[in-house]
């Protein structure tokens, strides 16, 4: 009797400061004109909710406080903007106080210079050397061919196995685009990189905590390392004197190019590339593997089109620029694919000064998470848009029209859009022209906070 009266003063002690932190800390942000909303515990906020929850977090908070409310999470008090309307003006007019935003341990450790966490002028010159990487020349002449070559290397050996496809688009993505930038010499370091850039990318999206153990403390660890590998790479590189032609070997010929970078600055660039296009590409192309095999319409159609394309070459010929053009439907493929899974839940911006929003005052500082996940199923855009539908796509208003924002917004719209696309259309081009496949089963997926199979997504392949 005397322990279960102990334990019931203690819980109820722990539930009275639990409550008056939560208290508190909601004092703490009960600024006049702010919107309404929860901030959760001090330091850690609604963190743990949103990251678990996600969506369902979203909609709870919203059928409480409208479109339009205020949290904490990711270590930073945030305004939650769901309106569509709102969300664009936000991306559109970063000049007037709404720059980039994103977590701090984002920032940290994909580097002062990542395109991401500049703005302004700064802005504008890297993105410039970043274009200058991924043009269409570039996609035509160097890239596009290395591409090619990685696929039908990476494909070759799936007949007959038993394979995670997301494990193999996971490393497709990062050895393709490490082999873009740093040509003959990414096999020397791929598979030291591989690790280092996994806990990288996980580090990214945690509580920016230096503590052992934790994924932040992970996280710039591993950036460290990868730093250290491409130091020794464009060491080596002065060394010898021999011209390279991929990326790294345009950011370091200064001479002719009127983006002319340090050292650090180029690393930044090169983790950008890498960080920017590993995700998308990587999730896109397992889910696109998951949806046609959903759906065998599709597939057939799909199909079809590579079939076309692969009948008017000889069995050695590349993919080229040019037939990318008519793969129509592989890019309604890509969007719809996008639309889906959700790869990308919204964008961060952060004010740079107190400015009026919606009717509110929002500080100087503060966050706003542009949520545009739940455009991507308003059935006044998308109709019946629960239904996995390529077709529409080849609508080509549909790519522009004003809330489309799976490849980002305004002036951070992606700029390896048209990469990433030429990137999975071969992915593509080679997995349904060689192969069928079923899935072995019993393989979860989550959407939130990022897709994935937990314990990967299993396929029987066989050959076509």
């Amino acid at each position: 009797m005397a322990v279960f009266l102990a334990v019931s003063v203690v819980a109820l002690f722990l539930v009275g400061i639990s409550s008056a932190l939560l208290r508190w800390n909601g004092v703490r942000y009960r600024k006049k004109g702010l919107p309404p909303g929860t901030m959760g515990w001090p330091i850690f906020g609604e963190t743990t909710e949103f990251l678990k929850q996600g969506p369902k977090f979203m909609k709870n908070q919203r059928a409480r406080y409208g479109s339009f409310f205020k949290s904490h999470i990711l270590g930073c008090p945030t305004i939650v903007s769901m309106d569509p309307e709102l969300n664009r003006y936000i991306l559109m007019n970063e000049a007037k106080g709404l720059v980039p935003g994103y977590p701090q341990s984002m920032l940290d450790i994909l580097g002062n210079f990542n395109i991401a966490a500049v703005h302004g002028s700064t802005h504008k010159y890297m993105r410039g050397a970043l274009l200058s990487l991924i043009s269409p020349a570039m996609i035509r002449e160097q890239l596009l061919p290395t591409i090619d070559e990685f696929m039908r290397a990476h494909l070759s050996s799936w007949d007959s196995k038993i394979i995670d496809i997301q494990q193999m688009t996971k490393e497709m993505a990062l050895l393709s685009a490490l082999k873009q930038i740093a040509g003959i010499d990414s096999s020397s370091i791929s598979q030291a990189f591989m690790p280092e850039f996994f806990k990288l990318v996980l580090g990214t999206l945690s509580l920016p905590i230096d503590l052992p153990g934790t994924s932040y403390r992970r996280g710039v660890q591993a950036r460290k390392n990868i730093i250290s590998m491409f130091r020794r790479v464009i060491q080596e590189r002065r060394a010898s004197r021999l011209s390279h032609q991929d990326m790294l070997g345009k950011l370091m010929r200064a001479e002719e190019d009127k983006y002319k970078l340090t050292d650090d600055e180029i690393i930044d660039q090169i983790i950008t590339i890498l960080y920017s296009g590993y995700e998308t590409v990587s999730t896109t192309s397992m889910m696109a593997v998951k949806y046609l095999h959903d759906h065998p319409i599709v597939l057939e159609e799909l199909r079809r089109e590579h079939l076309a394309v692969r009948e008017k070459k000889r069995p050695e010929d590349p993919i080229d620029f040019d037939d990318l053009k008519p793969m129509r439907f592989t890019r309604a493929v890509i969007f719809e694919t996008s639309r889906m899974a959700t790869i990308v839940n919204g964008v961060l911006r952060k004010t740079t000064k107190e400015m009026e929003l919606n009717g509110f005052v929002i500080p100087k500082g503060w966050k706003i998470y542009v949520y545009t996940r739940e455009i991507n199923y308003d059935p006044y855009l998308y109709p019946d848009p629960l239904s996995f539908n390529p077709w529409r796509w080849l609508d080509k208003s549909l790519e522009s029209q004003n809330y489309l924002f799976i490849f980002g917004g305004g002036t951070r719209q992606c700029p390896g859009k048209e990469l990433g696309i030429a990137e999975i259309s071969t992915f593509l081009h080679y997995f349904v022209t060689r192969y069928r496949w079923e899935e072995v089963g019993g393989d979860t997926l989550m959407k939130f906070p990022r897709v994935e199979a937990p314990n990967g997504l299993h396929i029987r392949v066989s050959s076509h």
